[in-house]
């Protein structure tokens, strides 16, 4: 979202929560327009709450402008315009055609799941009809690409989103945590890394697994999630979990890293492209959106799995073969750079402005 705001920086951003303390400061200095339901603090800090009123809210929210470009993932494509409008993507709505996603560990008794499964049929019919308000569907991934053709019956361009180029520009600082484990002042690198929420799906589990079968390497794990206590008592010595990092010290923690690992099923696979900015290579689950982003020989190795037998297999064939070359890497990372994606946006709005005024 940010990565549109900064390709139109003049444009009014519409949506219907926004809780400055939960995203990037950068949205302070932009004109934001939100629907009544923001008053709530309640609703801005758990939208899924406000589910039952969700709908009725995006059906009001008419936006007046000759393209708008709707980033959405379940509601803003039901914006009603005036002009033209863009929908871009990131899935099809999680709480109707991939609910366990959208309601993580909630029980079979909580509210909010016996109020999904009771709006559902109202809710898909209303999802469909927003869908065929948009002139343009684009996707952010392959997947979502199949995900939207499944679901919506909507051949979806793909346009990959970006990763932010201050991910490897700016000054590097230790982290302090890793005194004692990456050398006498934790700065030693050379230890393998893992960024991710903390949930059970993202298989962070399996990775640590594979580690304690190999004590003569070191794995940083980067997040925060519902999972965090259950891993920790379960990492052996040389793993090491850490949170709330400074921008500073995640980059310090990418640059020195030998190589990320991502296990997770992803709609779109970022942290390779913010690993590969610094050059670094990345051992992946060979499905999702990895296989958008990860090049087998390039920027990184693949494994079939997520599984801690697996994954150390990965590992082991990784550090056996000739080093990836960083320029390489690099290269593949600056095809998903901030500069392509806006010109990319800015050629379909264009065309879109056009055919409007014919």
């Amino acid at each position: 979202m940010l990565s549109l705001a900064t390709a139109f920086p003049e444009a009014e951003i519409h949506t219907l929560f926004y809780e400055p303390e939960q995203t990037y400061p950068e949205f302070r200095e932009m004109r934001i327009r939100t629907s009544g339901l923001n008053r709530i603090g309640a609703f801005r800090r758990d939208p899924r709450i406000a589910l039952p009123l969700l709908a009725s809210a995006s059906s009001r929210m008419r936006v007046d402008a000759d393209v708008v470009i709707a980033s959405s993932s379940g509601w803003a494509h039901a914006f009603p315009t005036s002009g033209r409008k863009v929908v871009y993507c990131h899935s099809p709505a999680r709480w109707l055609y991939l609910p366990d996603d959208y309601l993580g560990e909630a029980c079979p008794l909580d509210p909010k799941r016996i109020a999904l499964k009771a709006l559902t049929p109202y809710l898909t019919r209303w999802d469909q009809r927003a869908a065929r308000t948009a002139d343009q569907y684009l996707a952010n991934s392959s997947v979502v690409r199949e995900r939207i053709q499944r679901v919506y019956g909507i051949d979806a361009p793909t346009l990959f989103p970006p990763f932010s180029p201050a991910v490897a520009e700016g000054e590097q600082e230790p982290i302090p945590a890793l005194a004692g484990w990456a050398g006498e002042d934790g700065t030693e690198g050379g230890h393998y890394l893992v960024v991710s929420r903390l949930q059970p799906y993202k298989h962070v589990d399996a990775v640590i697994e594979a580690f304690g079968d190999m004590p003569g390497r070191r794995l940083l794990v980067i997040g925060r999630g519902p999972e965090k206590q259950r891993l920790l008592e379960m990492a052996p010595a040389n793993v090491r979990l850490v949170e709330g990092l400074s921008d500073a010290q995640m980059r310090w923690a990418y640059a020195h890293a030998t190589a990320l690992i991502a296990a997770s099923h992803e709609d779109f696979g970022l942290t390779p492209l913010e690993a590969g900015a610094h050059g670094i290579p990345t051992i992946a689950l060979r499905a999702g959106g990895y296989l958008d982003t990860v090049q087998d020989g390039i920027n990184g190795e693949f494994f079939d799995s997520p599984e801690a037998s697996t994954i150390r297999h990965a590992i082991e064939r990784f550090s056996r073969a000739s080093q990836l070359d960083a320029h390489a890497i690099r290269a593949r990372a600056e095809q998903f750079s901030e500069e392509r994606f806006h010109a990319e946006l800015r050629t379909i709005t264009d065309d879109l402005r056009r055919s409007a005024s014919r």
